[in-house]
């Protein structure tokens, strides 16, 4: 424990307008300190909140003695009751211990620095060892672009905040909890249909197509025709198992491809493609041509006119996604960095994913807690509202399907904070999985479910010529999804006709956020700056978090759309 100064207690005290002029007072708190084994802090929290339950009871000698026999002497015999009783139990640890289960409110709302230390998270669990003794600390491990000139630093509040809002408005976006579970079969299949219909009509268009052949009649001249990969089995896609599926106007059926005279190919499940070759059968398609298809176009507003950020208006979004403890306790350190990290860039805009109460931590899957998921998740936002008040950052919070409080469906609606303040609701964006967003002119798409992890076990090429992550991002923004994958993976629980509304990109967007337990990165694809920033925890040890640094977003006189000067940087938290 670090040491304790009769200087300390004063300075608390005087955070509470708390004046007294005789030493002794003093020096008795500090020997309760002493004997409790608590910061200046700590006492002077408990201090407070004792003294307003009492009605604003004075501070002297004689209440400090009241004070140590109500307050302090009780709480003791607690904790080493607690302390037993967790022995007894083979030390289970869980995120408070009962002591601070329920702490007063008034220690909560006054004093952030109780909120943010880590003991008001978890001063039950021993803090990870191996994330504490981590190195590499603030090292940069991936770079993207290049900003002459410029620090890695946000306005800090100093001018109006940016501007911020989700792209298709709040009456067309998810900004609400629905009802799930209740979807036909019959309605998955209308959604898929109309899936291949919309994208195959905009592939017949761009490429020049008169139109398709249906599927599965036999034909002695090459053929083209539309429809959705799929696999013949339950097992995973090969080369060998690819199937052809239909919409109704050509027929709804499944046809086997050959693959082999194909030069490059890169093919997953749930991907609607052209396909040119011989099906003299019906039975068997011999592929000799393969049409991906095309991006979106980029966003460009509506409002014809002359948008520039200066070097002194450079933008900078700094991205972190769960989970926030290291799996070995539930120690919310990692938070606390990212929480400094942000004080000390003070970023114009902070986009946080989650899972924030992760549900893969052994300690959850375990039951291991005295408290509420809820009331843990509240503790942690709480926490970050808190700790960058003063920083005048913009704070986006997305939800996780790991996130054990909140709904786990696909899309998924926002999460719901209740009773914050008006100048916190401000600043706060909460936003649904997935989104996009459009932050001065700049338009985010942003998804926390781990489509890279999901696609990387699905697809299959043959000399492709790029890597995985850049042909996995290159279908993301072809087949205008956020998860175009279908089947999905267990994991992931599909609402349809929700994802027809709200899991579809509406434009191509300027960066694509997509966080992912494989390796972080920074990529251009087709005109998109690709990010991947990693987990903030790797299981024991600290992981990564992304920045990105925007100079300049215009749209001319005339309306042509400039493409806006974006770089960025994976750091080691």
């Amino acid at each position: 424990m670090a040491s304790v100064s009769t200087y300390d207690i004063k300075s608390e005290l005087e955070m509470f307008d708390i004046t007294c002029d005789n030493d002794m007072v003093f020096d008795k708190m500090l020997e309760q300190c002493l004997c409790n084994r608590l910061q200046g802090e700590d006492i002077v929290l408990e201090w407070v909140a004792f003294s307003t339950t009492k009605g604003g009871m004075k501070l002297n000698l004689d209440t400090l003695e009241q004070f140590e026999h109500e307050v302090l002497n009780k709480k003791n015999k607690f904790k080493l009751g607690l302390s037993k009783r967790e022995d007894s139990h083979n030390r289970t640890r869980d995120i408070n211990s009962l002591q601070d289960l329920y702490p007063p409110m008034m220690s909560l709302i006054a004093s952030p620095v109780l909120l943010l230390s880590p003991a008001s998270f978890s001063p039950s669990s021993t803090p990870s060892q191996k994330y504490s003794q981590r190195g590499g600390r603030g090292d940069v491990v991936s770079t993207f672009g290049a900003v002459q000139g410029t620090p890695w630093m946000g306005r800090g509040g100093q001018q109006q905040g940016a501007q911020l809002e989700l792209l298709e408005g709040s009456e067309d976006s998810l900004i609400n909890n629905y009802k799930y579970m209740f979807q036909r079969l019959r309605d998955v299949r209308n959604v898929l249909t109309e899936k291949i219909e919309l994208l195959g009509e905009e592939l017949r268009t761009h490429f020049s197509i008169e139109e398709f052949s249906p599927l599965s009649l036999p034909a002695q001249d090459c053929v083209t025709v539309l429809g959705q990969v799929c696999c013949d089995s339950n097992g995973k896609l090969n080369a060998q198992s690819v199937l052809l599926e239909a919409g109704p106007e050509q027929g709804g059926q499944q046809v086997p491809v050959d693959l082999t005279e194909l030069r490059e190919y890169s093919l997953f499940p749930g991907q609607v493609v052209i396909m040119e070759g011989m099906n003299t059968t019906g039975r068997k398609l011999v592929a000799s041509k393969l049409y991906e298809g095309v991006p979106l176009p980029f966003y460009s507003s509506p409002i014809k006119q002359e948008i520039d950020m200066d070097i002194e208006r450079q933008l900078m979004v700094m991205v972190a996604c769960g989970p926030y403890t290291p799996s070995d306790g539930l120690t919310f350190d990692p938070l606390i960095d990212i929480i400094n990290v942000i004080v000390r860039d003070r970023p114009d805009v902070c986009i946080l994913l989650g899972p924030f109460v992760d549900s893969k931590h052994e300690q959850i899957e375990k039951s291991q807690l005295t408290e509420t998921f809820e009331a843990i998740f509240n503790r942690c936002v709480g926490s970050i509202i808190e700790g960058t008040k003063g920083v005048g950052c913009r704070l986006v919070l997305v939800p996780s399907q790991r996130d054990v409080h909140h709904h786990f469906i696909y899309p998924q609606p926002p999460f719901t904070l209740h009773d914050l303040i008006k100048d916190d609701a401000e600043r706060v964006t909460l936003v649904p999985d997935p989104c996009t967003l459009l932050i001065e002119g700049v338009t985010f798409g942003i998804t926390s479910t781990d489509i890279l992890f999901h696609m990387g076990a699905e697809e299959i090429s043959c000399a492709a010529g790029s890597d995985r992550f850049s042909r996995i991002l290159k279908h993301m923004l072809i087949q205008r999804s956020y998860y175009p994958l279908y089947p999905p993976v267990e994991d992931v629980n599909m609402d349809y006709e929700k994802f027809q509304s709200y899991g579809q990109m509406p434009v191509c967007p300027d960066v694509l956020i997509v966080p992912s337990e494989l390796r972080y990165f920074i990529k251009d694809v087709l005109g998109c700056v690709c990010v991947n920033p990693g987990r903030l925890t790797k299981g024991q040890v600290g992981g990564t978090y992304g920045r990105l640094l925007i100079q300049k977003c215009s749209t001319s006189i005339d309306g042509k759309r400039l493409s806006p000067c974006v770089a960025g940087q994976v750091v080691k938290i």
